[in-house]
Formats: structure tokens, C-alpha cells, sequence
């Protein structure tokens, strides 16, 4: 059992702290309020090579694995870019699993290069305003019209769908009632056509540079050729995407975390009250104290869900209780930063109070806590299902 990093791995942590350099606290701030896209960030991270960490080599990318790209997210977030940087490249780095998995030659040539090199955006269309997490009741159709689809429906929480060019877009190709399991759905990449997909953003409360959106899709007609394998089993083919999705998202509450624990710690040092600074009190340190030790055994999970899955091993156990743990844990540091910086925390020149707003996404997505603990209670525990 070796916990050290890699030689590889720490080159890549190394090198990705050096393109974020330029991009300090004081950018995300200014992205934070203006609400633009941070396309110079994604920019240098697409010209350095990066967002094609997880891809096969042969299309351009790294050929690494979740554990590298992990270690990246990670990386990208805790230096105070937090999820509003990771969010700009999150869909790269898993969203077209599926298609390194089950697409075709022909797809992969044609889909992943642009992805990698950054001139494809592409966003995920699976939720929806009236079925939340039961996505075997999506209602979005995709009816079979010859050589094409075409898709009549709507989608909600997509991120990033004001700058996309490409959807990942997971639609219903079978009537419910005549479905049986997991069948029904099918998986499509194609044009994001804005004469047939209209865009509504959502405002919230974090993240503001990233867009949330509702989108209504009438008559979008997708060639056939851009379905990802085989008709009806596209929910079968979306959870290739999902344990690294959770593996991401956590370890990105995580740098998250890191980042707020950071200032944190700096402003405790440094702060002076009574003629001492705040950090030798205890009741500044203890709290501090307990937040390091939550994000390291959260990252630690994270760190053995990413080994179980780069070595093709079960992990679903893993991958979603390292995303409860780190989003709890990203949670508390942010909320201490705030106590530890008083008033101060809830000025935004401290910026401790962006990283909070940040700090409810992975809490909240891509799976609420409530369905893992479920998950938790029957699959491992082996408690009857609860819904």
C-alpha cells in the first residue's frame, strides 16, 4: 500500500498551479461579479494540453487516468479558482467517457480531437424539470425519422449551455410504458443547433461565470450517426460517467476546501486582537484543526474510489461516499474560514464568501446526500431500498 505520489503525478500538480498562477484570487473575483465566461483560463488549459488528461492518446489526449485528472481538478480548485475553474473545464475530462467506451472509430476520430484541442465546448443534457434524479423517467423524446432523430423536450441544470457547440444529450427513444429496466433511453452527441434549442439561464447563487440553464428543445434533428451505441441503452452507457463524475466533483469540493482553509490560516496568523494573534487561541485553532483532518480522509477516499476505478474494480461504494465526504468537508472549511475571518468573511475583498457560495454545488449535484446514503444503506449495507 504506497501513498506517495507518483513522480508523473506530482509534474502534473506542479504544472497545473503554473498555469492557474496568473488567474489569483482577484480574477475570480472579478469573474464572480461580471459573470463572464473565464475563457482565458480555459484557454490556457486547452493550449497546455490539459483538458484531454483522460483521453486516449490516439485522439489527441494524455491517456491517463482518473486518478491524474482528479489530482487536476483538485489542483485547479484549491488555487482559489475553486468550482468556478473547475466547473469552465469539468464536462472535458468525463463527460465523453461514453464515447471513448462505446463509441465507434468513426465517433471517436470525429468527436474527441476538437474536444481535446478546446475548440468543441460541449455541455450534458440529461436532468429534467419534472423527473430531478429518477432519469429512467426522462420524458424528452427522440423520435426516429429515417436517417435522423428528431427531439422534442427539455432539459434543466445544464451548465455551461450559453458557450457550448456540442450536447451530450440523453433522450427517451422508447415509450416508458413498454420499457423494461434500464432500457428506453439512448445517448446522443451532437450540434448544439440554437435554431432548435432555446436557452434560459438560471440565476444562482454561486458560480456566476459558469452558466446553469434551462434549455427547450423543438424539432432538434440529430443524424443517426451521432448516436453513441446501440438504441435504448443509453442510461447503461451515461453510467460509465458517473463514478468519475463523483470522483471529480469531490476531490474539486475538496481543493475547494483547501483554498478556503488556506486563507483561513493565513488570516489567524496574521490577524492580532488583545495584542496576540487570533491562531493562538483555541477556539480559532480547533475548528481549523478538525477541518484539515476531514478534507485529508475525504481526499483519501476519493484517492482510493480513483485507484479502484483506473484498475477497472468495482467503486460506485467508494466514488459516492468520497463525493458525500468531500462535499461535507469542503462545506465545514468554507463555513470556518468565514468564522475565523468574522465580519471580514462576509466582505467579498476576502473572498472567503465566494468559495462558500461555491461550496453548496457539490453538495447539491450531480446526487443529492440523501439518494448516497440510500445507496449507501442498500448496496453495502445491504438494508432494504427505500424508494
Amino acid at each position: 500500500m504506497d501513498f506517495a505520489l507518483t513522480e508523473e503525478q506530482q509534474q502534473i500538480i506542479d504544472a497545473i498551479e503554473k498555469v492557474c498562477a496568473p488567474f489569483d484570487a482577484d480574477y475570480w473575483h472579478a469573474r464572480d461579479n461580471d459573470g463572464a465566461f473565464p475563457e482565458d483560463f480555459y484557454r490556457a488549459l486547452a493550449d497546455a494540453g490539459w483538458l484531454g488528461i483522460a483521453m486516449p492518446e490516439a485522439y489527441g489526449g494524455a491517456g491517463l487516468g482518473i486518478t491524474e485528472a482528479a489530482l487536476m481538478m483538485h489542483t485547479i480548485s484549491a488555487t482559489g479558482a475553486g468550482l468556478s475553474g473547475a466547473s469552465a473545464v469539468h464536462m472535458n475530462i468525463f463527460g465523453l467517457h461514453p464515447v471513448v467506451v462505446y463509441g465507434t472509430e468513426e465517433q471517436k476520430a470525429r468527436m474527441l480531437p476538437p474536444l481535446i484541442a478546446g475548440k468543441d465546448k460541449a455541455c450534458f443534457g440529461v436532468t429534467e424539470p419534472n423527473t430531478g434524479l429518477n432519469t429512467l423517467k426522462l420524458k424528452t423524446r427522440a423520435v426516429r425519422d429515417g436517417d435522423h432523430y428528431v427531439v422534442h423536450g427539455q432539459k434543466v441544470f445544464i451548465s455551461t449551455a450559453q458557450q457550448a457547440s456540442k450536447i451530450l444529450l440523453l433522450a427517451r427513444t422508447k415509450p416508458v410504458e413498454e420499457c423494461k429496466g434500464t432500457e428506453g433511453l439512448s445517448l446522443f452527441y451532437t450540434e448544439f443547433d440554437r435554431s432548435k434549442i432555446e436557452v434560459h439561464e438560471i440565476a444562482k447563487m454561486g458560480r456566476k461565470c459558469v452558466d446553469t440553464n434551462q434549455l427547450f428543445i423543438d424539432g432538434l434533428r440529430i443524424p443517426v450517426e451521432d448516436r453513441i451505441g446501440e438504441e435504448n441503452r443509453g442510461f447503461e452507457y451515461i453510467l460509465h460517467g458517473m463514478n468519475p463524475e463523483r470522483i471529480l466533483i469531490a476531490c474539486e469540493a475538496i481543493g475547494l476546501g483547501r483554498a478556503a482553509l488556506g486563507r483561513a490560516t493565513q488570516y489567524a496568523r496574521e490577524r492580532e486582537v488583545f495584542n496576540r494573534p487570533i491562531g493562538q487561541n483555541q477556539g480559532i485553532q480547533h475548528p481549523l484543526a478538525e477541518r484539515w483532518m476531514e478534507l485529508e480522509a475525504a481526499f483519501l477516499l476519493a484517492m482510493k474510489a480513483a485507484w479502484l476505478y483506473d484498475r477497472h474494480q468495482p467503486c460506485a461504494a467508494e466514488a459516492n461516499a468520497a463525493k458525500f465526504l468531500g462535499a461535507e468537508a469542503g462545506f465545514k472549511a468554507c463555513e470556518s474560514a468565514i468564522f475565523t475571518h468574522g465580519g471580514m468573511g462576509y466582505a467579498k475583498e476576502f473572498h472567503v464568501e465566494r468559495l462558500m457560495r461555491e461550496s453548496w454545488i457539490p453538495r447539491l449535484a450531480p446526487v443529492s446526500p440523501q439518494l448516497i446514503l440510500c445507496f449507501i444503506a442498500e448496496k453495502v449495507l445491504g438494508l432494504p431500498k427505500s424508494y
